[in-house]
């Protein structure tokens, strides 16, 4: 019972799953049809409509992979709310102003999701905790919504409706939410490797757009048994797999190497997965965990705002980006001339020979309209979409078959397993740190994938000495700091370098990354102490860059 070819909405989709007793959803030991997702969803809607209020019909939903944010993102499209995924690392005034900047009239959570709200700004009519028996008594006595029509609900939906707000960052601080239209997230559902027989794993979070294409939407479609699991975790994904007989799942950022660090066991190639989705991933990666696992990895390249696409092709290497879709006009092109740059060339060893001319901004020049825009966002769209092209804010460049590699990110923009976010608030944070006179926050390579890590350049006080125990109390003091957002690396420099009219120049930092005479404590994983990073510890980071295929790209890091 697939979806079928007039479905061209989201509540199309659902419609067609009214009476589809296959199952649907699996959560622990849990299980849901789908028609009864689609029973739980029209519910919810009534009780959304019922609450509404002027203005924007925006709702928030800050929550871990449960079965409630699938039924209530089922309900926003059958009664015509937006839904806004709520990132719940973001902290403090960060969190709030997503919120707000989104026009959030209600925010579901839960007990633990209203901890991070104590005592913000949020500007919302309504917070609804999902495990209060309040919540639990109104959606029980909810008349199920109509699906169709305007008899009760007063909505009918449309391709153009807006139906999702994704967050992400770009180069400056100011929050962008990525506009997903109904009939968006329709065709992102057709174009989803997922049959009616598939089982696909969810861990990664509802609130970024990966699980949302990869997953949730296709399986809506096709009617697929979708398995939640609340957050990611390395040492359960096989038991579930296992478990629930899960045929794929789509991974992002860092999350193949956390599996492959697990303890490794004679029979891990004894499961149901006939491929994995692994976009970022590093070919190392890729190899080690199909020569493990048994299953292939497929990689790619897709932006959250639809405008640039790339996917693997036939004998291209697996840590390429890929190539363009039919049709879109994709190139390096160079920020400042507008001109395209010149193809990669390599020499016998594989090292690019040509690398400061052939690096450029990743453009697409003639998809601008695939990208539906950011919500109130205006000097952001302009960014993007400045010339009429699409500007991705990443880097990268072109061999001479036409085939794209990824070659890090424009200006502050840092990506840390998987998660986009600009350098500015965190600068904002560390500047507390007391005596610090100065601080520059900005990515340096990753060395086992394709991510970034956060380095931070602190100049102090005349005559203070950087103090790393001091400065770990300082960190769990801030209570808006992102999980993701602590520095790895800690450089401490006499002065920051600077232009020609006084602003940081961050360039030559980036480039000398931890490699320079000025001391730098780090650590070496996320758990443990600041100490001061020695020669072999240098050593050990060439060594894992060279393993990951990282030194081609930042060859300047030794």
């Amino acid at each position: 019972m697939a979806g079928t070819a007039d479905a061209v909405t989201i509540a199309d989709l659902l419609v067609q799953r009214v009476d589809d007793d296959h199952v649907g959803l699996r959560f622990e030991d849990e299980s849901w049809t789908w028609s009864e997702i689609v029973e739980q969803s029209r519910r919810r809607a009534q009780l959304l409509q019922d609450e509404r209020i002027d203005g924007p019909f925006h709702v928030g939903v800050l929550l871990e992979n449960l079965p409630e944010y699938l039924f209530v993102l089922c309900a926003a499209a059958l009664c015509g709310a937006v839904i806004v995924g709520i990132n719940p690392t973001r902290r403090g005034a960060e969190l709030a102003s997503d919120i707000r900047h989104t026009d959030c009239q209600i925010l579901i959570t839960d007990q633990a999701g209203s901890v991070l709200l104590d005592g913000l700004d949020l500007g919302i009519a309504r917070v609804w905790e999902i495990d209060d028996a309040v919540y639990a008594a109104r959606v029980a006595g909810a008349t199920p919504a109509p699906l169709v029509g305007a008899e009760a609900s007063g909505v009918e939906a449309s391709p153009d409706d807006l139906y999702v707000l994704l967050f992400t960052s770009g180069s400056s601080g100011a929050p962008k939410a990525v506009r997903m239209t109904q009939g968006r997230a329709a065709r992102t559902a057709r174009s989803g490797i997922c049959s009616r027989d598939s089982v696909p794993y969810c861990a990664m979070p509802l609130f970024h757009g990966n699980a949302l294409n990869a997953t949730i939407f296709p399986a809506m479609l096709t009617g697929a048994s979708i398995v939640l699991r609340r957050r990611f975790s390395a040492s359960a994904f096989l038991p579930d797999v296992r478990r629930y007989g899960c045929t794929y799942f789509s991974a992002i950022g860092r999350v193949l190497s956390y599996l492959l660090a697990t303890p490794e066991r004679p029979d891990d190639a004894d499961n149901s997965l006939a491929f994995v989705l692994g976009p970022e991933s590093t070919q190392p990666d890729m190899v080690r965990f199909e020569e493990r696992f048994g299953c292939p990895v497929f990689s790619g390249y897709g932006s959250s705002e639809n405008a640039i696409i790339l996917t693997p092709a036939p004998g291209v290497s697996r840590a390429a980006l890929g190539v363009p879709t039919e049709g879109n006009d994709i190139a390096i092109v160079d920020p400042r001339t507008k001109h395209e740059c010149p193809r990669a060339r390599f020499d016998d060893e594989g090292l690019i020979l040509n690398l400061a001319e052939a690096v450029g901004e990743i453009v697409g020049r003639n998809t601008l309209s695939s990208f539906e825009g950011y919500y109130n966002n205006s000097e952001a769209m302009q960014e993007r979409t400045r010339d009429g092209w699409y500007w991705s804010g990443d880097l990268g460049y072109r061999d001479e078959s036409g085939v794209f590699w990824f070659a890090g990110r424009t200006a502050d923009w840092i990506r840390v397993d998987g998660e986009n976010f600009a350098a500015a608030p965190v600068e904002r944070i560390l500047t507390r740190f007391p005596n610090a006179r100065g601080v520059a926050v900005y990515g340096v390579p990753d060395t086992r994938n394709a991510d970034d890590q956060v380095m931070a350049a602190l100049e102090l006080d005349d005559g203070v000495e950087f103090d790393p125990a001091r400065f770990e109390v300082f960190l769990g003091d801030q209570a808006d700091l992102g999980t993701k957002w602590a520095p790895r690396y800690i450089r401490v420099v006499r002065a920051l370098p600077v232009t020609g009219t006084d602003k940081i120049d961050k360039k030559p930092l980036r480039s000398d990354a931890w490699v320079t005479a000025d001391p730098v404590w780090w650590r070496p994983d996320r758990g443990s102490s600041y100490r001061r990073l020695g020669r072999e510890d240098s050593a050990m980071l060439r060594a894992e860059m060279v393993a990951s295929g990282r030194d081609v790209v930042f060859g300047g890091v030794r």
